[in-house]
């Protein structure tokens, strides 16, 4: 069941990210445009919550004003209690966008270590032989034992990706922000590693806030999809997925009723037909929250 307001179901926990009443326009030569407006959300540590919404309506804006890439023209961000900005400062968030960014002239190992070399002198520093050990620890937790000594050019491209997520747990941050990671891998890689991301968000505990355009990759990944809105971007309805616990979801479960029945109810979201069954209507939400929508 959908919680009364857009804390999660187990208000409890401490809170990995806040949103609270978030505007963010942006100066174009064509004049002003509004990415979002009055968007409030909290995501629970270690809670996988999915972002999704039709092109332009600011889900990538949302997740950089939550790494602290952009600022909020109004409103307020937090991280774990801190404002955006220090949470970046702290190291307290690994990030992954659709393209991999790994360095070519470095190798799987050397990638993973940079973060970790960078910021050596940080809350998270650590010696040569600290780094080392991580990064071949995180080279076993993607399954790359075997190409740790392998340049990028030389790995395919859900290899790629796998080396990229694994540079962003390497400072074993609370907070895995990904924006489309899975975006440009044919279908079977695709699927592959969203299993191979909840196993890791199960291992590491971290919270994931995940930007896609995909129904059945939200469905699959998430705790709760958040449904937004043409721009300017908004909250329109929060869905739970009843799907059981998100470590124990296997490919099977991509074949059951009650999966479908999700992404139903997000993709009657998405089309601003009537809201599904325990999903929370942007104006509930308002109201409940005592703002207006």
């Amino acid at each position: 069941m959908t919680s009364a307001d857009s804390t999660p179901r187990d208000a409890a926990r401490d809170a990995a990210v806040t949103i609270a009443n978030v505007d963010k326009t942006f100066a174009t030569r064509e004049g002003e445009v509004h990415a979002l407006k009055d968007v409030s959300l909290t995501v629970a540590a270690g809670e996988f919550v999915s972002l999704i919404g039709p092109s332009g309506c600011g889900k990538s804006t949302l997740l950089r004003l939550v790494a602290d890439l952009d600022q909020p023209t109004a409103g307020a961000v937090r991280v774990f209690g801190k404002p955006a900005r220090q949470a970046r400062v702290d190291q307290d968030y690994g990030i992954a966008f659709q393209q991999s960014g790994l360095l070519p002239w470095r190798t799987v190992r050397g990638n993973i270590e940079l973060p970790l070399e960078l910021h050596r002198d940080g809350p998270h520093g650590a010696d040569a032989a600290s780094r080392r050990s991580r990064a071949a620890e995180l080279i076993e937790l993607v399954g790359l034992g075997e190409f740790a000594e392998k340049y990028p050019d030389q790995l395919s491209g859900g290899m790629q990706q796998r080396v990229a997520i694994a540079r962003a747990i390497a400072e074993k941050p609370n907070l895995l922000l990904m924006d489309e990671p899975f975006g440009a891998l044919d279908e079977m890689t695709r699927e592959y590693l969203q299993s191979e991301l909840l196993r890791i968000a199960a291992e590491t505990g971290a919270a994931v806030v995940f930007v896609t355009h995909s129904i059945p990759e939200a469905v699959y990944l998430s705790d709760r999809v958040v449904v937004m809105s043409p721009r300017p971007g908004r909250i329109e309805a929060i869905i739970d997925m009843k799907l059981g616990a998100t470590e124990q979801r296997t490919d099977a479960i991509r074949e059951d009723v009650a999966f479908f029945e999700m992404v139903t109810a997000v993709r009657e979201s998405l089309h601003r037909g009537s809201p599904p069954t325990g999903s929370i209507p942007a104006r509930d939400l308002a109201a409940r929250e005592g703002r207006s929508a």
